[in-house]
């Protein structure tokens, strides 16, 4: 059976995942959060105390993880690491450093690429990341790069964290999405870059429903559903 397939790329606190999720309903896909994995990873690291950037000692771990995908009754993706639901614990801004470290090494890019592909064979799936379009699925129906200024993202993931009790300040949050602004460009394996054939959608100025509009309105003209 043929599926359709959606890749939304971008840097970090542009939307990707709250869009994705509300597309996903709307249009009855299935939501895979490709950095939530990679979050469970960093995650795993932290808390068996090898450093961000050891890969060695990351690498070391992979044998020993489990990483799992489920949906509730609502539909939303919920990580479990090892059995463990974590899909509030990888959020913390540690582990988010650590996300954008780990993200960066070949072997654990290897260990999650056949994870994301096997769902995209077997569902029609909208999937978030930053080499989505440009690597885990290069033969998408649809390929948007979303972004917005640097500020506007920071705000926006800094009042998301707030939301969910996580007491933080908003130039903490600025200097770590630089940070991985950064990271994520300039990286080896697989960086943040543009697919040739994406379609670029800036939220800078839109609200978000207007940018859940105007991404509704591009699968809209490019599949039948």
């Amino acid at each position: 059976m043929e599926t359709n397939s959606i890749a939304i790329d971008g840097p970090a606190g542009a939307g990707k995942s709250t869009l994705s999720r509300r597309v996903a309903r709307r249009f009855g896909l299935i939501y895979v959060d490709t950095g939530a994995l990679y979050r469970c990873v960093g995650l795993f690291a932290l808390r068996n105390n090898v450093a961000s950037r050891d890969e060695i000692g990351v690498a070391r771990l992979l044998p020993d993880i489990r990483v799992e995908m489920k949906y509730d009754s609502e539909g939303i993706q919920r990580m479990l690491l090892c059995s463990e639901d974590v899909t509030e614990a990888i959020r913390l801004p540690e582990a988010s450093v650590y996300a954008s470290d780990v993200s960066a090494m070949p072997a654990v890019r290897d260990y999650l690429l056949s994870t994301q592909r096997e769902m995209a064979d077997k569902y029609d799936v909208i999937m978030d990341g930053r080499d989505i379009g440009t690597v885990i699925l290069p033969s998408a129906g649809l390929k948007v790069f979303l972004t917005a200024d640097p500020e506007i993202r920071a705000r926006r993931r800094y009042l998301e964290l707030l939301n969910r009790g996580i007491k933080t300040s908003f130039e903490d949050v600025f200097s770590e999405m630089i940070s991985r602004d950064k990271n994520d460009s300039e990286r080896a394996a697989a960086p943040l870059r543009v697919a040739d054939d994406a379609i670029m959608l800036d939220t800078t100025a839109l609200s978000f429903d207007d940018s859940f509009f105007a991404l509704c309105e591009l699968i809209s003209g490019r599949f039948s559903l």
